[in-house]
């Protein structure tokens, strides 16, 4: 079986414009590029998992995540890093569009995408991780069994902890989860025994 990097999108990997659907608003944090160069150079798949309640919403279409995935895919091929798999959700119980609003189990806190993604993929969840800047990602993570990592950037506003939604580590930025991942992957490596610092 395989270990991935479950990947929220906007305000993880992307800068956090509400419902953008435009190849020209996307733009990637700083550190992402490099930081998931390390993640695949350390043998992990890449998969995307993200709520896009636009759709449900009517501020675009499923078609239009198409032309931004594909933007995503050139910025992350100038660091030589390509997803290995891209999955949203487009419902959301309180939408205008009728065949998208609905309660359903892909939505983020709930861990369908994860689900399908690791079935699709053959991934061994408790050999791989989750990374997000809410809880719902976390959640969602935990949920299935990968360790967990928020980005504390400033987009949990609510902080409603219970055992599901408290992570594994809380770090600033991208690079410090990966240092994190890497050293977890040190220490297994070398059987428990490794030196941070």
């Amino acid at each position: 079986m395989k270990k991935a990097i479950f990947l929220d999108k906007d305000g993880t990997i992307i800068k956090n414009v509400p419902y953008n659907v435009d190849p020209k608003k996307v733009r990637l944090f700083k550190d992402a590029g490099f930081a998931l160069q390390k993640l695949k150079n350390a043998g992990f798949l890449l998969i995307m998992v993200s709520n896009q309640a636009g759709v449900a919403k009517g501020y675009f279409s499923e078609k239009a995540l198409v032309h931004m995935r594909n933007k995503l895919e050139e910025l992350l091929s100038e660091f030589d890093v390509a997803l290995d798999g891209f999955y949203y959700c487009p419902h959301h119980p309180e939408g205008t569009i009728k065949e998208y609003a609905i309660e359903c189990l892909c939505r983020k806190p709930q861990a369908g995408m994860l689900l399908k993604a690791a079935e699709e993929h053959n991934i061994d969840s408790s050999a791989s991780w989750t990374i997000g800047d809410i809880l719902n990602d976390i959640e969602a993570g935990n949920t299935i069994g990968t360790r967990t990592i928020l980005l504390d950037n400033g987009n949990e506003t609510e902080w409603e902890l219970n055992e599901k939604r408290r992570p594994d580590y809380i770090v600033k930025n991208l690079e410090e989860a990966v240092n994190r991942i890497l050293f977890a992957e040190a220490a297994k490596i070398m059987g428990g025994i490794a030196y941070e610092g």
